[in-house]
């Protein structure tokens, strides 16, 4: 008779630990999910939580802008495009005159903006404000989506950091176009000065050459740049806000990092 005894005394034991494995995760789930919040409203909250900490409206960017570069940070860490140890997204909004400071690099994960600089826009897009895009080979323009920086060089332009354009028909020809960030002496206060705007690149998200060494430290080995621009054209599949907010918040588990940060 022990051996059945003890069978059944296992067996109960696995029933137990499974019983309470399954109310376990659907405790977590519900207390993501409490109030009655579906995942992407828990994601507006969250992106709105890292655009208040890392005081973002202080230093000129949008909220709008920030959502949908999130957004596409998220997807692209669903689609493991990027490493999911990186937290770096650098934004860069063109809608905006090129005397602001157009470039942020915010830390996702510390929730701070750690630069906050002029970008330089192609000749081709136009003078003080960008107004016409492409991904055309020698159109000179800048292009606008989301891209994954690439490796470190040294060219005509000093230590420049390459970037290849992931939105198909927008910015896929980047590297072809060899469109990099890298710092130049058009861009920055004495320019604004001089010229009264920034000079401006071949379509490359230039910088001025004193942060040019700190952007590229910072943004370098496969982090996600988002740049915008008034373009009604433009449209690109990493802003699929529900694919993001369930690989931040995913309704079938007990969440993802991301979710408790």
């Amino acid at each position: 008779m022990r051996k059945p005894l003890g069978g059944l005394v296992s067996i109960l034991l696995i029933l137990a630990i499974t019983t309470i494995s399954w109310k376990s995760a659907k405790i977590t789930k519900e207390r993501n999910f409490k109030n009655g919040f579906s995942a992407r409203e828990l994601l507006q909250k969250y992106i709105s939580n890292i655009y208040e900490s890392a005081h973002l409206q202080e230093s000129g960017l949008g909220l709008e802008v920030f959502n949908k570069a999130v957004t596409g940070f998220m997807n692209l860490k669903a689609g493991n495009m990027v490493p999911q140890t990186s937290f770096i997204l650098t934004v860069v909004d063109l809608a905006k005159s090129s005397h602001q400071k157009r470039m942020w690099v915010v830390d996702l994960l510390d929730k701070q903006l750690i630069l906050n600089t002029y970008a330089a826009h192609g000749h081709g897009s136009g003078d003080d404000m960008a107004t016409s895009f492409s991904n055309k080979i020698d159109s000179h323009q800048s292009s606008l989506g989301f891209y994954i920086t690439g490796e470190v060089y040294h060219g005509g332009n000093g230590r420049s950091l390459k970037l290849d354009g992931v939105d198909a028909g927008f910015n896929s020809n980047a590297r072809e176009r060899a469109i990099v960030v890298h710092g130049a002496d058009y861009v920055g206060e004495n320019a604004i000065y001089s010229i009264g705007r920034l000079g401006r690149s071949y379509g490359c998200p230039a910088v001025p050459v004193n942060m040019a060494e700190q952007v590229i430290n910072t943004i370098k080995d496969k982090t996600v740049m988002f740049i915008n621009g008034n373009d009604s054209r433009y449209t690109s599949k990493f802003l699929d806000e529900e694919q993001a907010a369930n690989y931040v918040f995913p309704e079938s588990s007990n969440g993802n990092v991301l979710a408790s940060m």
